[in-house]
Protein backbone atom coordinates (compact mmCIF):
# COMPACT_ATOMS: atom_id res chain seq x y z
CA UNK A 1 0.00 0.00 0.00
CA UNK A 2 1.55 3.31 -1.10
CA UNK A 3 2.43 5.91 1.48
CA UNK A 4 1.66 9.53 0.74
CA UNK A 5 1.23 12.80 2.61
CA UNK A 6 -2.04 14.45 3.55
CA UNK A 7 -1.95 18.12 4.54
CA UNK A 8 -4.52 19.56 6.94
CA UNK A 9 -4.70 23.36 6.96
CA UNK A 10 -5.87 25.24 10.04
CA UNK A 11 -6.22 28.93 10.92
CA UNK A 12 -4.51 29.28 14.30
CA UNK A 13 -0.83 28.39 14.77
CA UNK A 14 -1.16 28.58 18.56
CA UNK A 15 -3.96 26.00 18.53
CA UNK A 16 -1.85 23.76 16.29
CA UNK A 17 1.01 24.00 18.82
CA UNK A 18 -1.40 23.05 21.60
CA UNK A 19 -2.74 20.23 19.41
CA UNK A 20 0.81 18.86 19.18
CA UNK A 21 1.14 18.85 22.96
CA UNK A 22 4.28 19.38 25.07
CA UNK A 23 7.29 18.02 23.17
CA UNK A 24 4.80 16.77 20.55
CA UNK A 25 3.47 14.22 23.07
CA UNK A 26 -0.03 14.26 21.54
CA UNK A 27 1.30 13.68 18.03
CA UNK A 28 3.47 10.80 19.29
CA UNK A 29 0.36 9.06 20.65
CA UNK A 30 -1.45 9.47 17.32
CA UNK A 31 1.60 8.26 15.38
CA UNK A 32 1.86 5.15 17.55
CA UNK A 33 -1.87 4.39 17.34
CA UNK A 34 -2.19 4.69 13.55
CA UNK A 35 1.30 3.95 12.24
CA UNK A 36 1.78 7.38 10.67
CA UNK A 37 4.41 10.11 10.82
CA UNK A 38 3.19 13.64 11.57
CA UNK A 39 4.78 17.06 11.19
CA UNK A 40 3.18 20.37 12.13
CA UNK A 41 4.82 23.40 10.48
CA UNK A 42 2.99 26.65 11.18
CA UNK A 43 -0.76 26.29 10.78
CA UNK A 44 -0.58 22.99 8.87
CA UNK A 45 -0.40 19.36 9.93
CA UNK A 46 1.28 16.90 7.54
CA UNK A 47 0.30 13.23 7.92
CA UNK A 48 2.52 10.64 6.23
CA UNK A 49 1.27 7.07 5.90
CA UNK A 50 -1.03 4.76 4.00
CA UNK A 51 -4.45 5.99 2.93
CA UNK A 52 -6.63 4.38 5.67
CA UNK A 53 -4.22 5.45 8.44
CA UNK A 54 -4.01 8.99 7.12
CA UNK A 55 -7.80 9.21 6.97
CA UNK A 56 -8.35 7.98 10.53
CA UNK A 57 -5.57 10.03 12.12
CA UNK A 58 -6.69 13.09 10.14
CA UNK A 59 -10.24 12.68 11.43
CA UNK A 60 -8.93 12.54 14.99
CA UNK A 61 -6.70 15.59 14.52
CA UNK A 62 -9.65 17.62 13.19
CA UNK A 63 -11.73 16.66 16.22
CA UNK A 64 -8.90 17.66 18.59
CA UNK A 65 -8.56 21.03 16.84
CA UNK A 66 -12.31 21.65 17.12
CA UNK A 67 -12.19 20.87 20.83
CA UNK A 68 -9.31 23.29 21.31
CA UNK A 69 -11.29 25.97 19.46
CA UNK A 70 -14.05 25.52 22.06
CA UNK A 71 -11.56 25.93 24.89
CA UNK A 72 -11.68 22.27 25.87
CA UNK A 73 -8.63 20.52 27.36
CA UNK A 74 -6.77 18.11 25.08
CA UNK A 75 -3.79 16.68 26.93
CA UNK A 76 -2.24 13.22 26.45
CA UNK A 77 -4.87 11.53 28.64
CA UNK A 78 -7.63 13.07 26.49
CA UNK A 79 -5.90 11.88 23.31
CA UNK A 80 -5.56 8.33 24.66
CA UNK A 81 -9.26 8.33 25.56
CA UNK A 82 -10.23 9.55 22.07
CA UNK A 83 -8.08 6.85 20.45
CA UNK A 84 -9.65 4.15 22.64
CA UNK A 85 -13.14 5.46 21.91
CA UNK A 86 -12.47 5.32 18.17
CA UNK A 87 -11.65 1.63 18.21
CA UNK A 88 -11.90 0.61 14.59
CA UNK A 89 -14.68 3.06 13.82
CA UNK A 90 -14.89 6.80 13.43
CA UNK A 91 -14.15 9.37 16.10
CA UNK A 92 -17.30 10.56 17.86
CA UNK A 93 -17.56 14.32 18.10
CA UNK A 94 -18.17 15.37 21.69
CA UNK A 95 -21.53 16.90 22.41
CA UNK A 96 -21.46 20.49 23.66
CA UNK A 97 -24.31 19.50 26.00
CA UNK A 98 -22.09 16.87 27.63
CA UNK A 99 -19.44 19.23 28.99
CA UNK A 100 -19.41 20.42 32.60
CA UNK A 101 -18.96 24.23 32.47
CA UNK A 102 -17.31 26.45 35.08
CA UNK A 103 -17.30 30.26 35.31
CA UNK A 104 -13.52 30.72 35.70
CA UNK A 105 -11.84 27.62 34.33
CA UNK A 106 -11.92 25.40 31.28
CA UNK A 107 -14.82 22.93 31.21
CA UNK A 108 -14.65 19.27 32.16
CA UNK A 109 -15.05 17.18 29.00
CA UNK A 110 -16.02 13.48 29.04
CA UNK A 111 -13.26 11.13 27.93
CA UNK A 112 -15.43 8.12 27.01
CA UNK A 113 -18.97 7.56 25.65
CA UNK A 114 -20.16 6.25 29.03
CA UNK A 115 -18.75 9.31 30.81
CA UNK A 116 -20.77 11.40 28.36
CA UNK A 117 -23.85 9.28 29.11
CA UNK A 118 -23.29 9.80 32.85
CA UNK A 119 -23.14 13.59 32.42
CA UNK A 120 -26.34 13.56 30.34
CA UNK A 121 -28.03 11.44 33.02
CA UNK A 122 -27.02 13.87 35.78
CA UNK A 123 -28.52 16.68 33.72
CA UNK A 124 -31.78 14.88 32.87
CA UNK A 125 -32.64 12.69 35.89
CA UNK A 126 -33.05 13.16 39.64
CA UNK A 127 -31.25 10.12 41.04
CA UNK A 128 -28.36 8.77 38.98
CA UNK A 129 -26.39 5.62 39.73
CA UNK A 130 -22.90 5.52 38.23
CA UNK A 131 -21.38 2.11 38.87
CA UNK A 132 -18.29 0.28 37.70
CA UNK A 133 -14.58 -0.29 38.37
CA UNK A 134 -12.20 2.17 39.97
CA UNK A 135 -10.58 4.72 37.71
CA UNK A 136 -13.55 5.30 35.41
CA UNK A 137 -14.12 8.86 36.66
CA UNK A 138 -17.40 8.26 38.51
CA UNK A 139 -16.56 10.18 41.67
CA UNK A 140 -14.72 12.96 39.87
CA UNK A 141 -17.49 13.57 37.33
CA UNK A 142 -20.23 13.50 39.97
CA UNK A 143 -18.27 15.92 42.17
CA UNK A 144 -17.42 18.17 39.22
CA UNK A 145 -21.04 18.25 38.05
CA UNK A 146 -22.30 19.20 41.51
CA UNK A 147 -19.54 21.80 41.94
CA UNK A 148 -20.47 23.29 38.57
CA UNK A 149 -24.13 23.64 39.61
CA UNK A 150 -23.01 25.30 42.85
CA UNK A 151 -20.58 27.68 41.11
CA UNK A 152 -23.28 28.73 38.63
CA UNK A 153 -25.90 29.26 41.34
CA UNK A 154 -28.18 26.44 40.21
CA UNK A 155 -28.14 24.79 43.64
CA UNK A 156 -27.52 26.27 47.08
CA UNK A 157 -25.40 23.43 48.44
CA UNK A 158 -23.05 20.64 47.43
CA UNK A 159 -23.18 17.67 49.80
CA UNK A 160 -21.03 14.55 49.59
CA UNK A 161 -21.09 11.53 51.85
CA UNK A 162 -19.40 8.15 52.09
CA UNK A 163 -19.93 5.20 54.41
CA UNK A 164 -16.99 5.25 56.86
CA UNK A 165 -16.67 1.47 56.86
CA UNK A 166 -13.03 1.48 57.92
CA UNK A 167 -14.03 3.20 61.15
CA UNK A 168 -17.19 1.18 61.48
CA UNK A 169 -19.02 4.56 61.48
CA UNK A 170 -17.93 4.78 65.16
CA UNK A 171 -16.16 8.09 64.67
CA UNK A 172 -16.61 9.10 68.29
CA UNK A 173 -13.84 6.69 69.26
CA UNK A 174 -11.29 8.39 66.99
CA UNK A 175 -9.11 11.28 68.27
CA UNK A 176 -9.62 14.86 67.09
CA UNK A 177 -12.56 17.03 66.12
CA UNK A 178 -15.13 16.00 63.53
CA UNK A 179 -13.13 17.28 60.54
CA UNK A 180 -9.98 15.48 61.69
CA UNK A 181 -11.95 12.26 62.10
CA UNK A 182 -13.80 12.49 58.80
CA UNK A 183 -11.38 14.04 56.30
CA UNK A 184 -9.16 10.97 55.69
CA UNK A 185 -12.22 9.07 54.42
CA UNK A 186 -13.41 12.00 52.32
CA UNK A 187 -10.10 13.03 50.73
CA UNK A 188 -11.03 11.89 47.18
CA UNK A 189 -14.02 14.25 47.31
CA UNK A 190 -11.90 17.15 48.57
CA UNK A 191 -9.28 16.42 45.90
CA UNK A 192 -11.90 16.64 43.16
CA UNK A 193 -13.39 19.84 44.61
CA UNK A 194 -9.96 21.48 44.87
CA UNK A 195 -9.22 20.52 41.27
CA UNK A 196 -12.36 22.06 39.77
CA UNK A 197 -13.03 25.01 42.10
CA UNK A 198 -9.62 25.80 43.58
CA UNK A 199 -8.64 25.54 47.23
CA UNK A 200 -9.54 29.14 48.15
CA UNK A 201 -13.05 28.87 46.67
CA UNK A 202 -13.62 25.52 48.40
CA UNK A 203 -12.47 26.91 51.76
CA UNK A 204 -14.72 29.97 51.36
CA UNK A 205 -17.78 27.93 50.45
CA UNK A 206 -17.09 25.35 53.14
CA UNK A 207 -16.96 28.12 55.77
CA UNK A 208 -20.25 29.52 54.43
CA UNK A 209 -21.92 26.11 54.67
CA UNK A 210 -22.33 25.76 50.90
CA UNK A 211 -20.10 22.67 50.78
CA UNK A 212 -20.54 19.79 53.20
CA UNK A 213 -18.63 16.51 53.18
CA UNK A 214 -19.59 14.02 55.87
CA UNK A 215 -20.06 10.32 56.67
CA UNK A 216 -23.25 8.78 55.33
CA UNK A 217 -24.61 8.23 58.85
CA UNK A 218 -24.70 12.01 59.38
CA UNK A 219 -27.50 12.32 56.79
CA UNK A 220 -30.01 10.61 59.10
CA UNK A 221 -33.02 12.72 60.03
CA UNK A 222 -32.34 15.43 57.45
CA UNK A 223 -34.14 16.57 54.30
CA UNK A 224 -31.66 17.44 51.55
CA UNK A 225 -33.20 20.24 49.47
CA UNK A 226 -31.81 22.64 46.85
CA UNK A 227 -28.63 20.59 46.72
CA UNK A 228 -26.57 18.27 44.59
CA UNK A 229 -25.70 15.22 46.67
CA UNK A 230 -22.94 12.72 45.90
CA UNK A 231 -23.16 9.35 47.66
CA UNK A 232 -19.72 7.87 47.02
CA UNK A 233 -18.38 4.36 47.68
CA UNK A 234 -22.04 3.38 47.94
CA UNK A 235 -21.20 -0.33 47.72
CA UNK A 236 -20.20 -0.02 51.39
CA UNK A 237 -23.64 1.21 52.48
CA UNK A 238 -26.01 -1.29 54.05
CA UNK A 239 -29.56 -1.66 52.75
CA UNK A 240 -31.01 0.41 55.66
CA UNK A 241 -28.38 3.12 55.11
CA UNK A 242 -29.13 3.31 51.39
CA UNK A 243 -32.86 3.51 52.04
CA UNK A 244 -32.24 6.20 54.66
CA UNK A 245 -30.17 8.46 52.42
CA UNK A 246 -32.29 8.01 49.28
CA UNK A 247 -35.41 8.98 51.21
CA UNK A 248 -33.75 12.23 52.40
CA UNK A 249 -34.35 13.63 48.89
CA UNK A 250 -35.99 17.05 49.05
CA UNK A 251 -37.21 19.68 46.60
CA UNK A 252 -34.78 20.89 43.89
CA UNK A 253 -32.27 18.20 44.79
CA UNK A 254 -30.37 15.66 42.72
CA UNK A 255 -28.39 12.59 43.79
CA UNK A 256 -25.41 10.97 42.11
CA UNK A 257 -24.74 7.56 43.66
CA UNK A 258 -21.36 6.07 42.75
CA UNK A 259 -19.60 2.84 43.56
CA UNK A 260 -18.47 -0.58 42.45
CA UNK A 261 -20.87 -3.36 43.53
CA UNK A 262 -18.09 -5.94 43.17
CA UNK A 263 -15.87 -4.25 45.79
CA UNK A 264 -17.99 -4.12 48.94
CA UNK A 265 -16.11 -3.95 52.26
CA UNK A 266 -19.19 -4.70 54.36
CA UNK A 267 -18.50 -7.27 57.11
CA UNK A 268 -20.23 -10.59 57.69
CA UNK A 269 -21.30 -11.01 54.04
CA UNK A 270 -23.92 -8.27 54.35
CA UNK A 271 -25.78 -7.43 51.14
CA UNK A 272 -24.60 -4.15 49.67
CA UNK A 273 -27.20 -1.40 49.73
CA UNK A 274 -25.96 -0.31 46.31
CA UNK A 275 -26.50 -3.71 44.70
CA UNK A 276 -29.92 -3.95 46.33
CA UNK A 277 -30.94 -0.47 45.14
CA UNK A 278 -29.81 -1.19 41.59
CA UNK A 279 -32.00 -4.29 41.53
CA UNK A 280 -35.22 -2.69 42.81
CA UNK A 281 -35.09 0.87 41.40
CA UNK A 282 -34.22 0.17 37.78
CA UNK A 283 -37.69 0.85 36.33
CA UNK A 284 -38.62 4.06 38.18
CA UNK A 285 -38.90 7.19 36.05
CA UNK A 286 -36.42 9.86 37.12
CA UNK A 287 -33.87 7.27 38.26
CA UNK A 288 -31.18 6.13 35.84
CA UNK A 289 -28.21 3.78 35.90
CA UNK A 290 -24.94 4.15 33.99
CA UNK A 291 -22.65 1.13 34.11
CA UNK A 292 -18.96 1.74 33.41
CA UNK A 293 -16.58 -0.90 32.07
CA UNK A 294 -12.84 -1.51 32.25
CA UNK A 295 -12.58 0.19 28.85
CA UNK A 296 -13.71 3.42 30.56
CA UNK A 297 -10.73 3.51 32.95
CA UNK A 298 -9.03 6.89 32.51
CA UNK A 299 -6.13 6.55 34.94
CA UNK A 300 -2.74 5.19 33.87
CA UNK A 301 -3.15 2.91 30.80
CA UNK A 302 -2.04 -0.06 32.92
CA UNK A 303 -5.02 0.34 35.26
CA UNK A 304 -7.51 -0.81 32.62
CA UNK A 305 -5.39 -3.89 31.92
CA UNK A 306 -5.19 -4.65 35.65
CA UNK A 307 -8.98 -4.33 36.01
CA UNK A 308 -9.49 -6.68 33.05
CA UNK A 309 -7.06 -9.22 34.52
CA UNK A 310 -8.89 -9.28 37.86
CA UNK A 311 -12.29 -9.54 36.15
CA UNK A 312 -11.08 -12.58 34.18
CA UNK A 313 -9.64 -14.18 37.32
CA UNK A 314 -12.94 -13.74 39.19
CA UNK A 315 -15.04 -15.44 36.47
Amino acid sequence: MSKQTEILEFNDADLVRRLCGPNHANLALIEEAFGVYIEAPGTAVHINGDTPSRARSGELIKEIYQRLERGWPCGPSDIRALIRAMGKGKVKAASVEAIIPFPRRSPIVPKTPRQEKFIHAMRDDTIIFGVGPAGTGKTFLATAYGASLLARGEVARFIACRPAVEAGERLGFLPGDLNEKVDPYMQPIWDALHMVLGRDEVDRRKAAGDIEVAPLAFMRGRTLSDAFVVIDEAQNATIPQMKMVLTRLGERAKYAVTGDPSQSDLPYNQTSGLAHALSILDDIKGISQVKFLASDVVRHPLVGKIVNAYEKAEK
